[in-house]
């Protein structure tokens, strides 16, 4: 295991014999995390080669999970300050000083239920400094993702606004999580 990976302690997400791990992104991994997303188009934004080595380069936390040495997930987060354009990005940061925005997070079919998305937004939320009072992210709610909405609801998340695009054949919902009243969690 190399220094930019840990192996998270068994939890009730834990499968026996399951070998996994949290590691920060590796240029080698970008092509397998662009596949990934990819496959989840529309819950994420469809994006190219370019864009996740330019996430790779500037996001503030861009880590991924493996099971058996194979990718099962990815998250890729970013605080305020960026050169980044995304409209969902520039909402949070016209209305918030500070925050962890989660861009982006996908799990592959065969690592789902594991509970690795929770895994990832524990670590994200752990890896910002504990002045960052909020985390926030957008899920679609045209088309709807509902489940996505129930995960980010269980977590804490709570809808602080709307943002439509696309001449309204899409819509978000605009989510927040007080880290305060939330607090991280352990590895």
């Amino acid at each position: 295991m190399s220094p930019a990976c840990f192996a998270p302690s068994p939890s009730p997400a834990y499968t026996s014999g399951m070998n996994w791990e949290i590691c920060d992104i590796q240029h080698s991994d970008l092509e397998a995390v662009l596949a990934l997303n990819q496959t989840e188009v529309p819950h994420v934004g469809s994006v190219d080669l370019d864009r996740m080595k330019w996430f790779a380069a500037n996001a503030s936390y861009f880590r991924t999970v493996t099971i058996d040495n194979k990718l099962a997930a990815y998250l890729i987060g970013l605080r305020p300050g960026t050169s980044y354009q995304s409209l969902n990005y520039r909402w949070f940061c016209d209305r918030y000083d500070d925050f962890a925005y989660v861009d982006r997070i996908a799990v592959a079919e065969f690592a789902r239920r594991f509970g690795l998305a929770s895994k990832l937004y524990d670590d994200f939320a752990r890896s910002v400094p504990e002045s960052v009072e909020f985390m926030t992210c957008e899920v679609n709610v045209k088309p709807p993702n509902e489940t996505s909405m129930r995960f980010h609801e269980k977590q804490g998340f709570r809808q602080v606004g709307s943002l439509a695009d696309e001449g309204g054949k899409k819509e978000v919902a605009m989510l927040l999580k007080d880290l305060s009243v939330h607090p991280r969690r352990k590895a």
